[in-house]
């Protein structure tokens, strides 16, 4: 498992210890309930269309031999969630424990809708599974924060939804919504920019840490 060099561990582990890391933008919580078992809906909780799987495409993660079926216009910004989870929490991860579309229409929760649609994605859930709390170090929800706030509220976390599923992301708007393709663009010119982008960020910078809410 990825995990940072002791020097900073040690430095951080008074912020560690400081209790849960605070959120910089909560999103609107969903919740299970007997509507919500069979999902019937032609759109995700998050306005996203349920989709067949041909609509779909099956989508390398970089910096990994991982793969994961997304809709095609959610795929730069899942993709880029699940990259800096690779490169800066967990470099282990093995084939279906990143896990996007399902036509599975039998859900726990509302907002694993988003799987229907290609929109939302789990990351190792059998380790991270609904309802279980403090999954993760504080330093690795550091790291979870600062890719939220990289993403201006265009992703939703499972941690901070009710009921709680740590392992689960989601996009919260629409694709042709303004946020959603600044944000896309926003991710392109990272990736081809030397030093930005996911495998080039430290979370723990004070600029980072202060815009995450995370000190």
């Amino acid at each position: 498992m990825t995990r940072m060099d002791r020097r900073r561990f040690l430095s951080l582990s008074g912020l560690a210890l400081s209790g849960a890391v605070v959120g910089t933008a909560i999103p609107a919580v969903a919740h299970a309930d007997a509507d919500s078992a069979t999902w019937r809906q032609k759109t995700s909780l998050n306005g996203w269309p349920v989709l067949s799987e041909g609509e779909t495409q099956r989508f390398r993660i970089e910096g990994s031999g991982l793969s994961v079926r997304l809709a095609p216009a959610a795929a730069p910004v899942l993709l880029y969630v699940a990259r800096r989870f690779i490169y800066e929490i967990d470099s282990q991860l093995q084939a279906g424990e990143i896990t996007g579309y399902t036509d599975d229409r039998n859900i726990a929760a509302s907002y694993e809708s988003a799987y229907l649609s290609g929109s939302g994605i789990t990351i190792r859930p059998l380790l991270y599974p609904m309802g279980a709390e403090n999954g993760f170090f504080e330093h690795e929800k550091i790291v979870i924060r600062d890719i939220l706030a990289d993403c201006d509220g265009v992703i939703a976390w499972g941690g901070d939804l009710d009921p709680v599923k740590e392992s689960h992301f989601h996009i919260t708007v629409p694709a042709t919504s303004s946020e959603y393709r600044n944000l896309v663009d926003r991710l392109r010119t990272w990736e081809d920019s030397p030093g930005k982008g996911a495998g080039a960020i430290d979370a723990f910078t004070p600029e980072r840490l202060q815009r995450a809410g995370s000190n």
